[in-house]
């Protein structure tokens, strides 16, 4: 069963799609299709990925049930699916609707791609996990180790060159953009080799965050970056290697007030229409 939040959103989702469906006709087929054939959003973000990762030897349609019977028997992860495309929504001045991460970001597809290979991994079904990771790399340039915990609220921009380790752990709400490196120093061995990076974190493009260490919450890593120490909370960090250049002189609780008043003013735009 979805909750209120997925089915909400999938609700929004199908408004948008009948509305670009009048201004752009010539989409019809292809909306029909990826969004308003299907019952649940389930059903669409399944045969938008198994559209995407199929080949001649595995099928769309065995991909796509597969998918779907993973999304269909887990409610956590597609509350993360709705939380991801919230968070892109959010976070990108360029995305206007829901419909925009879904059907053409490849940053999206290949987290939820990712989720996927998550489940199969910890259901130790490790070759197709593997597969499926081996896949998403190719297709999306995004390369995730199945075993890498992820929260949810991530948004990954533009995505392109992004490789995650298999012992990173990534908290909610976590900000990374094009070609961040989140790695091991080659001189450790075993899943503590890699960073955790705590909630709210902004990684900018090209950044590298290597080894065993961890990344506070609310800090913001500048482009470029190589981070190779701990780095305390709500500060920003820049340079090779990073130094902190800016603390953020703000509570917990004012931090946090801010997010909530973004998040009410998201909700202020869906509630006029305009977002629609």
């Amino acid at each position: 069963m979805c909750s209120l939040e997925v089915l909400e959103l999938w609700n929004i989702i199908k408004h948008e799609a009948q509305n670009v469906l009048r201004k752009e006709p010539v989409l019809s087929k292809f909306y029909q299709e990826s969004i308003l054939n299907h019952k649940k959003i389930s059903g669409s973000l399944s045969y938008i990925l198994s559209n995407k990762l199929s080949t001649s030897m595995i099928s769309e349609k065995k991909l796509y049930n597969i998918f779907n019977d993973i999304y269909l028997n887990n409610v956590f992860i597609m509350n993360s699916v709705a939380k991801d495309i919230k968070a892109v929504l959010q976070r990108d001045p360029v995305v206007k609707n829901y419909l925009t991460p879904l059907l053409y970001l490849k940053g999206f597809q290949a987290l939820e791609a990712y989720r996927l290979s998550n489940y199969l991994w910890n259901m130790k079904k490790y070759e197709l996990s593997t597969y499926l990771q081996s896949r998403t790399s190719t297709v999306f340039s995004v390369d995730i180790h199945p075993g890498a915990s992820i929260g949810s609220g991530i948004m990954f921009d533009h995505a392109t060159g992004i490789v995650i380790g298999e012992g990173v752990i990534i908290e909610n709400d976590v900000s990374i953009f094009h070609s961040v490196t989140l790695g091991g120093t080659g001189k450790n061995s075993g899943k503590n080799r890699h960073p955790t990076i705590r909630k709210k974190v902004t990684i900018g493009a090209g950044a590298k965050i290597l080894g065993n260490i961890e990344v506070g919450k609310g800090v913001k890593v500048g482009a470029g970056s190589v981070v190779l120490k701990n780095i305390p909370p709500f500060v920003t960090v820049a340079g090779v290697p990073a130094k902190i250049i800016k603390k953020v002189k703000t509570s917990e609780k004012k931090f946090f007030q801010e997010e909530n008043n973004n998040l009410i003013r998201h909700l202020e735009f869906f509630q006029y229409g305009e977002g629609i």
